[in-house]
């Protein structure tokens, strides 16, 4: 199992002290925490994309470039790029440089959004939510599978005959389909023949069984062989369970607080935040050996090949985010690791 980092470099008031960082310290701190991410040993690191004050990262293009210059093997990728507002010719353009500059080891997330102020930001119809994003995914695939291009569609003028440039490293450079639980979206996911992302931010994770079994017919009755499928979770890891549970929900309260007034949620109670953290809830927060055991567990409701976390719902500390990525990249990776090679069935 590939094991990694997500975040949307979040830019909250900090829970203890009421202190906000600037949006340029928050970015070094990133590449700093990708950094450490590389050098413990991780697989992959996505930046997502919003266009909102509370987050830093709207270009995730740009910060994975400056990422490439600074790390040697670590995987770098959207999480997401919300293409229904985006040019897939930039788009494919911007993640061809990222592979360029990191030696092919550049990815594209694709997803509709969780927000929608991107739609209006650069002027496309909401009511075309899910059209935009079909169509313009379809665009990408083709703009990655041939150098030049013929391509029409409704939401965007033509291309006839053109080329596009420059081109990745990778052939093809892989795009993967993040999906919040959508059957709609999981199916075409498979039907496409694309690896699927599927973000468990709530409740009982056992409820998504369903979709990762649809992601493998829908896979299947296309005639594709086994994609792969990540899991995209919250969670913070810390030297003891206590700690982790602590020092996570300030953070996590602010931001989840922060969308829930948008969304008509409830606000996060200690008791709900404490319910999501056990071995059956959404949330992958703990010392290393509880995250451990929490992934082996989802490992086998899933059986999934990517395991992605994000530390950062709402701003953490620097120093507590770096020591998180160190517990997870050198305690919580490799056990994990180990306990998945010792199922597999042993080679003549």
């Amino acid at each position: 199992m590939e094991l990694g980092i997500y975040t949307f470099a979040e830019l909250t008031p900090d829970a203890e002290t009421g202190h906000m960082i600037s949006p340029q310290e928050r970015l070094a701190d990133l590449l700093e925490e990708i950094a450490l991410a590389d050098r413990v040993g991780l697989d992959v690191f996505g930046l997502g994309e919003h266009h909102r004050p509370d987050f830093t990262v709207s270009a995730p293009a740009v910060v994975l470039g400056a990422a490439a210059a600074i790390t040697e093997r670590i995987r770098l990728t959207s999480a997401v790029s919300v293409l229904s507002s985006d040019d897939p010719v930039r788009v494919f353009q911007q993640f061809a440089t990222v592979d360029l500059l990191s030696g092919g080891r550049a990815e594209v997330m694709a997803g509709r959004g969780s927000f929608i102020e991107s739609f209006p930001l650069f002027g496309y119809p909401l009511e075309d939510y899910d059209s935009l994003f079909d169509e313009k995914l379809r665009m990408l695939l083709a703009l990655r599978d041939r150098e030049t291009v013929t391509w029409s569609g409704r939401h965007r003028a033509p291309i006839d005959g053109r080329g596009v440039y420059p081109r990745p490293v990778q052939d093809p450079l892989p795009v993967w389909v993040a999906v919040g639980g959508t059957p709609a979206s999981v199916v075409r996911a498979g039907t496409l023949g694309l690896p699927m992302a599927l973000a468990i931010i709530g409740g009982q994770p056992a409820r998504f069984a369903p979709y990762a079994e649809l992601f493998r017919t829908a896979a299947a009755e296309a005639g594709h062989g086994p994609l792969p499928l990540s899991i995209n979770s919250h969670g913070y890891v810390a030297d003891t369970s206590q700690r982790a549970a602590d020092e996570a929900f300030g953070p996590f309260k602010t931001m989840m607080d922060r969308i829930g007034r948008e969304r008509g949620w409830s606000p996060m109670s200690r008791a709900a935040f404490d319910a999501s953290i056990d071995l059956h809830g959404a949330n992958l927060v703990g010392s290393p050996q509880q995250v451990v055991e929490k992934i082996l567990f989802q490992h086998e409701v899933f059986g999934h090949d990517r395991f992605l976390i994000q530390f950062s719902v709402g701003t953490m500390p620097h120093d507590r985010m770096m020591r998180s990525i160190e517990l997870f990249g050198t305690e919580v990776a490799p056990a994990v690791r180990a306990a998945l090679a010792a199922k597999e069935p042993a080679t003549a």
